[in-house]
């Protein structure tokens, strides 16, 4: 009977595949795609929601044209959540005049789906790259979620940055056309930023337990000299705990000029 089950769930664990064809949460219905130009990246489908709560939401999206030559920074950003070592981490381009688009790797929910960490090891949900305005990802977790983000620029030669920012928006452009899941253990949000930056500068960011446990991820970065490591880990995270910051300029439209003051 054991063997009978085992070989079930084999058959049901390795039969489903990736699919974009599913009954998808509002909030990523919308999967973003890239046309790239010699000096340029047109981005579809930028998230730009304005919350209520994070139930209720005014559903938007944009379209924008980006110049490579004139991104000027990246930031890590890591959203702590109650638990041993658990995190959301994700990244925020910033460029010439004040913009800024955020890329968060999540898992796609499905309508009334919720994350299970052992649900994602086994084939339950696909991966999705969210582009969003940074104002969108940053107000639902700081204001709405009341989760801490800390935002950290990151230290990258303007060549490297400009090499993650392309490797990440062909991975964008692959996952409409092979969807993929997302596993607990080896395709989350902090492990594929891991793999930009090595896909870039390669073993710049080598296996380590706070890539699966990213709560601590940003000591990491830290050792390895990829954010300010002048002060101690202490005073750099009370230094780039941004929520304070989020809260008070909620509704300005300098938004992300101001959470970095």
């Amino acid at each position: 009977m054991l063997f009978i089950l085992l070989g079930t769930a084999t058959i049901i664990f390795f039969g489903r595949t990736p699919s974009n064809d599913r009954d998808w949460s509002n909030d990523q219905a919308l999967l973003p795609y890239v046309v790239f130009n010699e000096d340029t990246v047109k981005i579809f489908n930028i998230r730009n929601f304005s919350y209520a709560s994070t139930t209720d939401y005014e559903i938007n999206y944009y379209d924008k044209t980006y110049y490579l030559d004139e991104l000027t920074s990246i930031d890590y950003i890591v959203e702590p959540f109650e638990g041993i070592g658990a995190a959301h981490t994700f990244i925020s381009f910033g460029f010439k005049g004040g913009e800024y688009v955020a890329i968060s790797v999540e898992i796609r929910k499905e309508e009334g789906e919720m994350f299970s960490p052992l649900k994602g090891l086994f084939r339950s949900y696909e991966l999705m790259y969210v582009i969003a305005d940074e104002k969108d990802v940053i107000d639902l977790r700081a204001n709405h979620r009341k989760n801490n983000v800390y935002l950290y620029p990151v230290k990258i030669s303007d060549e490297n940055m400009k090499a993650v920012f392309v490797d990440v928006l062909k991975r964008v452009n692959k996952l409409i056309e092979e969807p993929e899941f997302y596993n607990t253990l080896t395709n989350t949000c902090t492990t594929n930023i891991a793999s930009h930056i090595n896909n870039v500068s390669p073993k710049k960011v080598p296996w380590d337990i706070r890539l699966l446990l990213p709560k601590n991820s940003d000591a990491l970065a830290y050792e390895l000299g990829l954010i300010d490591n002048s002060f101690t880990l202490k005073d750099l995270r009370t230094k780039h705990l941004i929520n304070d910051k989020a809260e008070m300029y909620a509704n300005d439209l300098n938004f992300s000029k101001l959470i970095r003051q």
